[in-house]
C-alpha cells in the first residue's frame, strides 16, 4: 500500500488547526499547547477499607486503577480527593503505599516519590518515581489512621496524570467506601487486618 505522505500531513495540519490535537496511534494525545494526555483512559476498579466501622483507629483505604496498554503515556501521578461529607477520615501520608496488582492479589512495590496534601482541597497526590508503565492494575493504599466518627457512603474522586511537565489528568471517577456506625469499636486501638 502506497502512502501519500502530503495528504497525511495535509490531515494532520486540519486536525491540529481545527481541534488543536495530534493523535498518532501508540503515542500520547499532544495538544496544540503541548500538554499530553491519555489515549486510552485508566480505569477506577474500586475502593475498599480494611476496616469500615466509624472511628476505628487503623484503616487501610485502597484504590485499585487500571493503565490500559494503549494509554500511550506511562502514569505519573494519582490525585485522590475526599469529598464533602459531615466527617472525613484522617490520614497519615507518610504509611501510603502502592503495589502492582489489586489489594487482595498484591505483586511489586511501586517506588513513591512523594506525597502530598491540600488541606483546603482534602486533595491527596501520590507521585511516581519512576511513572508505571501502561498494560499494568496497581493499588495505591492510604492509611487513616481514624476513620470518620459518622456512617455513611464517603466519596472519593481520583485523578489520573500521565508523565509530562503539562499533563491534563483524567478523572476516573468516584471510588466509594462504606463505614457503618458502631459504637463498641469507639475507643479500641487494637490490631487491625490487611489483606496482604
Amino acid at each position: 500500500m502506497k502512502i501519500n505522505w502530503s495528504r497525511l500531513v495535509a490531515a494532520l495540519a486540519v486536525s491540529v488547526s481545527t481541534f488543536g490535537v495530534v493523535n498518532i496511534p501508540g503515542q500520547a494525545v499532544q495538544l496544540s499547547d503541548g500538554t499530553v494526555a491519555f489515549t486510552g483512559a485508566p480505569r477506577l476498579e474500586g475502593a475498599s477499607a480494611s476496616q469500615s466501622a466509624a472511628y476505628f483507629w487503623g484503616s487501610w483505604y485502597s484504590f485499585t486503577i487500571t493503565l490500559p496498554e494503549n494509554a500511550g503515556e506511562p502514569l505519573q501521578k494519582v490525585a485522590i480527593s475526599q469529598e464533602d461529607n459531615v466527617s472525613y477520615a484522617h490520614f497519615d501520608l507518610r504509611k501510603t503505599e502502592a503495589y502492582e496488582g489489586t489489594r487482595r492479589r498484591s505483586g511489586r512495590r511501586l517506588p513513591i516519590q512523594d506525597v502530598t496534601l491540600d488541606p483546603n482541597k482534602r486533595l491527596i497526590t501520590v507521585l511516581f518515581d519512576p511513572p508505571v508503565s501502561p498494560g499494568k492494575t496497581i493499588t495505591i493504599e492510604l492509611y487513616a489512621d481514624r476513620n470518620p466518627y459518622a456512617g455513611g457512603v464517603y466519596l472519593y474522586g481520583v485523578t489520573a496524570f500521565p508523565a509530562g511537565e503539562k499533563a491534563r489528568g483524567q478523572f476516573l471517577g468516584f471510588g466509594r467506601i462504606h463505614i457503618y456506625d458502631s459504637y463498641d469499636t469507639i475507643f479500641f486501638r487494637g490490631p487491625f487486618r490487611r489483606w496482604h
